[in-house]
């Protein structure tokens, strides 16, 4: 039975971790947080935190609830996080909920081809010539464009991703073994969403369309 000095403990406990989640946690560049208790404390904790999120109308952790996952530790040393990490299930979810996140890129960047179609562009002559003008919001890049056996094309996509991230774009790395992977691999496996409108590249996207006709 809980005394309450225990429950008033447990509260500031809880409001600790709380705070230190909307301190430190970007849910941009974050895509799945693992809350790991033996017993009911994590199930406990992420109750307090919805409520907390209800009363104060915190949308981030309102809309990004779904990001969490509760899992089992034999104890709340740090030395039971590899217990946790090292767990198939755990890992299976982990990699579901990063596949999430990619799902949803794809959507957007597919979403800004339809709408503003010069902000969208794939394929690595297009894609490179929007980095050149600093123009890479978020870059869509496949995994299996780093084990190519060219090595000259290696080392051309780790420097466009190391100067997408220099210019204060995003880069997502898909797995090319998860659907929304192989949907990337079908554009080529490179694709990007602009910071601004490139029509520049987009006539030319249509006159080499014109060319092949």
């Amino acid at each position: 039975m809980l005394h309450l000095g225990d429950v008033q403990g447990l509260e500031r406990f809880f409001d600790s971790v709380y705070q230190a989640v909307n301190r430190h946690i970007n849910f941009d560049i974050v895509k799945c947080v693992l809350i790991a208790s033996p017993g009911f404390v994590k199930d406990q904790f992420f109750e307090y935190m919805i409520q907390q999120a209800i009363k104060t109308d915190n949308k981030t952790i309102l809309e990004n609830k779904g990001l969490f996952v509760l899992v089992h530790a034999s104890s709340g040393f740090k030395h039971s996080l590899k217990e946790v990490l090292s767990d198939p299930a755990i890992s299976s979810k982990l990699a579901d909920t990063k596949a999430a996140g990619e799902v949803k890129c794809l959507e957007q960047f597919y979403n800004m081809l339809m709408n503003e179609p010069n902000k969208a562009f794939y394929g690595p002559r297009h894609v490179l010539k929007a980095n050149e003008a600093q123009a890479i919001d978020t870059l869509l890049i496949s995994d299996k464009l780093f084990r190519c056996n060219d090595v000259a094309k290696r080392k051309m996509f780790v420097g466009l991703v190391d100067s997408v991230r220099e210019n204060g774009g995003e880069v997502k790395l898909f797995s090319s073994l998860h659907p929304s992977g192989e949907q990337l691999d079908q554009l080529s496996g490179l694709a990007a969403i602009l910071r601004f409108p490139m029509e520049e590249l987009d006539e030319e996207e249509n006159d080499s369309s014109g060319d092949e006709n």
